[in-house]
């Protein structure tokens, strides 16, 4: 497994978007644990997660608490696992999300978290969204004080603007280290925000990483993938899936780009870790950039 570093802390090059194990139609816990366990296996170090990631009203932290039995009770050594979580978010239980980044609900919610995921401090904490009923930086400012205070190790800000990328690091310098923004091949708005993020040092970890590639076509290098867009077809040519050659494209867009795929079952996470081992050429990094949109 390839690593990258989110600051001054090597992780694996793919991490582990574990939303899917915890909201709408998740798997059981039994698969759900597994899934965590095969990502571990393959070589993951890092695991997306946040407070709002739960399906029911009443259970918030659902997808905290899950991560942090899997990790109990995981046979080899996790010492080494950056379990990064956000908080700014809820969920009502009607499928539908809320923001509230007010500074008195973030460190709550910051040391709420970190009871939910037995740690000390937190490795990686991140501002889900920015509150447009809050000043932005008083929300960054609640940052800070969770840093000072030894709540969080380093923070993050997700879903954000280039303004406000600059506006956060003016207010929390080397405490600045990630921006999670969508990015994908069915998604690119947030281009400047991956220049900036590389220019500024600053991880960049894409969420839904896999828009745009089919699902159906995860299982082989037969059937969907022998047709559709150009990521599928070289996916035909090298006899991998199409989400593996998504990956291995965002891998190749910056040195900063850290996917965390989302997976709800052992094989997706397993097929997405290999991608690190797979190096596209120019030209077909060529034929993927002539297929994108825009």
């Amino acid at each position: 497994m390839q690593s990258r570093t989110i600051a001054d802390t090597t992780v694996s090059a793919i991490g582990l978007g574990a939303m899917p194990l915890s909201i709408e139609h998740r798997p059981d816990e039994t698969r759900a644990i597994a899934t965590i366990h095969a990502a571990l296996d393959a070589g993951v170090t890092l695991i997306d997660t946040a407070d709002s990631y739960h399906w029911h009203a009443g259970e918030a932290g659902h997808n905290e608490l899950l991560i942090a039995r899997a990790l109990a009770r995981y046979g080899g050594d996790t010492s080494g696992i950056l379990v990064a979580t956000k908080g700014g978010r809820g969920r009502p239980g009607d499928g539908g999300w809320t923001v509230t980044a007010t500074p008195k609900h973030l460190k709550q919610a910051a040391e709420a978290s970190a009871k939910r995921l037995a740690v000390d401090a937190i490795g990686l904490y991140q501002l889900h969204k920015p509150d447009p009923a809050v000043p932005w930086a008083e929300s960054v400012g609640a940052l800070r004080e969770l840093l000072d205070a030894g709540t969080i190790r380093a923070a993050g800000i997700s879903n954000v603007t280039t303004a406000q990328i600059r506006e956060a690091h003016a207010i929390l310098g080397d405490g600045l280290v990630s921006v999670q923004n969508q990015y994908s091949p069915a998604v690119r708005d947030s281009e400047a925000e991956l220049r900036l993020s590389t220019q500024l040092g600053l991880a960049f970890l894409p969420w839904s990483p896999l828009g745009g590639i089919s699902r159906s076509s995860l299982d082989g290098p037969s059937g969907p993938t022998s047709v559709g867009t150009a990521f599928h077809r070289i996916a035909d040519d090298r006899g991998v899936s199409p989400q593996r050659i998504a990956l291995a494209w965002l891998l190749a867009r910056s040195p900063a780009v850290l996917p965390v795929p989302g997976a709800s079952r052992p094989a997706s996470i397993t097929d997405s870790a290999r991608a690190t081992d797979l190096k596209l050429s120019t030209e077909e990094l060529a034929r993927l950039e002539d297929a994108l949109p825009g």
